[in-house]
């Protein structure tokens, strides 16, 4: 049997074909694309592949396949987009399992008919649940709710021979695949804790002059007993940028929410003024389509002093925008900088952070010239215990080869 047959009697005359040349991952040429129906046809894929030993990259609604280190290589692109819909769910109950194949905003629209959310707020508004797990991105309400390793009580995983399982040797796979770029396994489901929609919003907004300056007011607001549900701010680079920003978000009751957001405002002081909207830059990235895309975390006290690490590298104020009261933040610079610049960018970064308590600096998204020329995660090596569940997962690297998990 040829590959496109099989792949075609696994998924459908109609959801198999051989890749064209916009079939690619991140620049990476793909053999063959797969669309499987549901959970049974990735694992029938997979099943398939193993005895071909061919390589597979999972794929969602494709918003972050230029995310992170490219495959080293890609044999079948397998879409998981019409694995769709909630799978169980009660009204009312504290967790949903929902297909990973099925798009954050759907899910917010049918979860908000019953005045429930799941708090993932990421700046990919087309994404799909697999995909954010796979890739661990989180949005301003990490603050207060956690990555989505931590909202993920369960997951159903199709691992490299074909097999789906909940858990391997004892261990429950949840927290592993979060993060794991597809690495470990394909999500064909998952299910995740929900919470009650707030009855009342509020952001507070000021104006803010220096990276140390946000620091400093974060540091504050974190001290207070105001409790904010999220803390971001927004450092625009260049000449004629609009005003940097720091922003705070309070959730609950329309009493609670308005004596907490007036404290807060009065707190930061320096013009802080209370918003029922969110700022037009909330939860989204700084970077743009073609730019290149930094991910600096850290200790949130030190995290302004790696902004002014990369500034200096730079040459001039470079926009980031992010989670100042977790030290999660990301960076935008142009596609058209130089790997020399790049480079001592990166470096400074990193030293400044190992200088101060630790974190990372990763280059998140570049073109293929310049990341061959620039080490993506930095000189460090995977911890010990992810290669391990890797070399046992998928001895013979066929998922996702040569890509990076995400541990921050």
């Amino acid at each position: 049997m040829t590959v496109i047959e099989a792949l075609s009697e696994a998924c459908g005359p109609d959801h198999a074909w051989e890749a064209g040349p916009a079939d690619t991952v991140d620049g990476v040429p793909v053999g063959w694309v797969a669309e499987p129906g549901d959970a049974a046809g990735v694992a029938e894929v997979l099943r398939f592949t193993a005895t071909e030993g061919l390589s597979v990259v999972a794929s969602g609604a494709g918003t972050k396949l230029d995310w992170g280190v490219p495959p080293s290589h890609a044999d079948v692109l397998l879409d998981v987009s019409r694995l769709t819909g909630v799978l169980d769910y009660a009204p009312g109950a504290p967790t949903a399992t929902i297909a990973a194949g099925t798009p954050l905003r759907a899910l917010r629209a049918l979860l908000a008919r019953h005045h429930r959310r799941l708090p993932l707020d990421v700046g990919s508004p087309a994404a799909t649940l697999g995909g954010v797990l796979a890739t661990n991105e989180a949005g301003p309400l990490r603050h207060r709710f956690g990555a989505p390793r931590d909202l993920v009580t369960g997951v159903r995983v199709a691992l490299d021979e074909g097999s789906l399982v909940r858990a391997v040797d004892g261990q429950e796979l949840e927290r592993y695949v979060c993060g794991s770029y597809g690495t470990l396994g394909v999500i064909t489901e998952a299910t995740v804790r929900l919470e009650p929609l707030p009855p009342a919003r509020a952001w507070v907004v000021r104006p803010v002059s220096t990276p140390r300056e946000v620091q400093q007011l974060t540091e504050a607001l974190v001290a207070s007993p105001l409790e904010p549900v999220a803390i971001e701010a927004d450092l625009p680079g260049g000449i004629g940028a609009r005003p940097a920003e720091l922003a705070a978000l309070f959730e609950g009751d329309e009493v609670f929410v308005a004596h907490r957001a007036e404290s807060a405002a009065k707190l930061l002081g320096g013009g802080a003024a209370v918003e029922s909207l969110p700022p037009a830059w909330w939860g989204r990235y700084p970077f743009a389509a073609d730019d290149v895309a930094l991910k600096i975390w850290g200790r949130p006290s030190e995290l302004f002093a790696v902004v002014y690490a990369l500034r200096d590298a730079a040459g001039l104020p470079v926009p980031v925008r992010g989670s100042v009261g977790l030290g999660v933040a990301h960076v935008a610079l142009p596609d058209t900088v130089t790997p020399e610049r790049l480079d001592g960018m990166l470096t400074a970064a990193r030293t400044v952070l190992l200088a101060r308590g630790g974190g990372g600096c990763t280059l998140l998204r570049a073109p293929l010239d310049l990341r061959e020329l620039v080490e993506s995660h930095g000189p460090e090596p995977l911890p010990s215990a992810a290669a391990r569940l890797k070399l046992a997962l998928d001895p013979e690297d066929r998922l996702s080869p040569g890509r990076v998990p995400d541990i921050s």
